[in-house]
């Protein structure tokens, strides 16, 4: 089933026609304010294998600046933003830093699907003395490179590892293959199942390092064949997990070793036919279910209807990233009455909230880290009556303080560098 068109790439400029009406008073101009507007900057890897999963963070994203700015904006300002594309490249993530910023007064900046263009553009945001909603998944950028500016929304790969590793073992055995991207966010999925391989007693008998844009997984899928693991363990994402799934059904290995990886993306299970959505898989967040969302959850019901209504499919996890960046960020700025980026900081640090999934969550003081639970389950692969995008059967909850690192382990990583 294919994804609408993506949007335009271009800088993207959102809220103003809408805030136009409300009527705001002017005030006084600082970096990010013209006399009417705040300006959030969005940097998303809207080219290359994390496209359409990287649209959809945008688009949650704008959701969420909508419903404040229909609510008044934040200090009773109208925002608006600017998006623009960092290609999947870790240098043109600060490069578009640095023009959000300095050239479109940029008061924040939130976004990246891309472990290492977060870290870049964390590190850009710090030097620039904005705060920065981090995408990507790696531990460092709330580990050794965690930065006082920066909060990490997605789940850490630590998280994704342990809240899926265990099931794995006990569901399919404890000899494992891993096919990894090779770059920061692959590294750590790889480092945390080697983690839960020496507490269960299993083994990973080969961990395959592929570049990002891989089209031929060949080589590697010979060796799966040889090997004979217990099950194949996926840790490419995107466009590259799409083809890797697709040619492993060629050499007829999904019918003789299950897949399974630490989470899968909707935008890559809609793009595969039918007959090649298998296997168990984590999930960072999913749009429907109370083991999800809870009993009566408003808030995500609305956001699910909205988002299908607007874009004609229903939010991914990347459209949740999106959103709680938005949303988290326009409410710091509400709750500080500043744009001012250890004020932010400082307001958002343990601040307890309650969002699209059920129970309460907060940034941990201690290295910035959303505090949120882990999903699991298995795909369905017409999905169900009604719903042909309602791929995944929600069967495990894993809450954070499961998966999460102690607070003094995380404290022995991450150290803070706060402005004099």
């Amino acid at each position: 089933m294919a994804i609408p068109p993506a949007l335009s790439r271009k800088i993207f400029v959102q809220g103003a026609a809408a805030a136009s009406t409300l009527g705001f008073p002017a005030f006084i101009r600082a970096r990010g304010e013209a006399a009417e507007t705040l300006t959030i900057g969005q940097i998303w890897d809207l080219t290359g294998i994390f496209g359409d999963v990287a649209e959809n963070g945008r688009r949650g994203a704008t959701i969420a600046l909508d419903w404040w700015n229909q609510r008044g904006g934040p200090m009773g300002r109208r925002v608006v933003t600017v998006v623009e594309d960092d290609q999947n490249n870790p240098g043109v993530a600060v490069e578009k830093a640095r023009k959000l910023v300095n050239q479109d007064r940029a008061a924040a900046l939130l976004g990246t699907v891309s472990s290492a263009a977060a870290l870049s553009a964390s590190s850009a945001a710090s030097a620039l003395g904005v705060l920065f909603m981090a995408g990507g998944h790696a531990d460092s950028i709330s580990g050794k490179s965690c930065r006082w500016n920066t909060f990490q929304i997605p789940q850490t790969t630590w998280q994704l590892t342990h809240a899926t590793g265990f099931s794995f073992a006990k569901l399919l055995g404890k000899r494992w293959y891993l096919i990894t991207p090779d770059y920061a966010f692959g590294h750590s999925l790889a480092a945390g199942y080697q983690d839960v391989v020496g507490k269960v007693g299993g083994q990973i008998i080969e961990n395959d390092l592929t570049p990002l844009g891989t089209s031929d997984f060949s080589p590697y899928l010979t060796k799966v064949q040889a090997k004979r693991p217990d099950c194949l363990v996926l840790l490419v994402q995107g466009a590259d997990w799409v083809n890797c799934i697709k040619q492993a059904s060629a050499f007829g290995i999904t019918e003789k070793i299950p897949i399974c990886g630490p989470f899968a993306e909707l935008e890559s299970i809609w793009a595969l036919p039918h007959n090649l959505r298998t296997g168990y898989w984590g999930t960072d967040w999913y749009y429907k279910g109370d083991l999800v969302l809870g009993a009566g959850n408003t808030l995500a019901e609305r956001f699910a209807k909205e988002h299908r209504q607007r874009y004609t499919i229903p939010p991914t996890a990347e459209s949740c990233f999106g959103f709680i960046a938005m949303d988290r960020l326009l409410w710091a700025i509400d709750q500080a009455k500043s744009t001012d980026a250890v004020k932010l900081a400082k307001a958002l640090e343990g601040a307890r909230f309650q969002s699209l999934w059920a129970g309460e969550s907060y940034f941990r003081p201690v290295n910035h880290a959303l505090v949120w639970p882990m999903w699991f389950g298995k795909l369905r692969p017409e999905g169900t009556p009604g719903d042909p995008y309602d791929v995944f059967e929600i069967i495990d909850r894993q809450p954070a303080s499961s998966t999460m690192v102690p607070d003094a382990a995380a404290s022995r990583v991450c150290h803070f560098a706060w402005p004099s």
